[in-house]
């Protein structure tokens, strides 16, 4: 199902779509421009929300445009692991449900 050619149809949204698309890249735009936050961090957030959510096409696209961004292969896995840790707290906060 995952293949990254799919993303060549995303153009096709703005066509049956136009004036929500267009606000759509606004958005997309504004969220990761200038701001407080450095790019590079912004790309960094990104691609552990990629991995919480296992968005194939979001974690090729933001781990290449964090690597753009200056991002190292340690800030990378260190990331990884604190979308790791934030999935496992999740279960285990979850999971006190389980004992009622």
């Amino acid at each position: 199902m995952y293949d990254l050619k799919n993303l060549t149809k995303f153009k096709r949204f703005g066509e049956l779509a136009p004036e929500a698309f267009k606000r759509f890249v606004a958005f997309d735009e504004a969220a990761y421009g200038e701001g407080a936050i450095p790019h590079k961090y912004k790309e960094l957030m990104a691609v552990a929300v990629a991995l919480t959510t296992q968005c194939p096409y979001c974690i090729e696209i933001h781990s290449k445009n964090a690597k753009k961004a200056g991002a190292t292969e340690q800030e990378l896995a260190e990331t990884t692991i604190v979308a790791a840790a934030l999935r496992a707290g999740s279960a285990m906060t979850h999971g006190t449900h389980t004992l009622e």
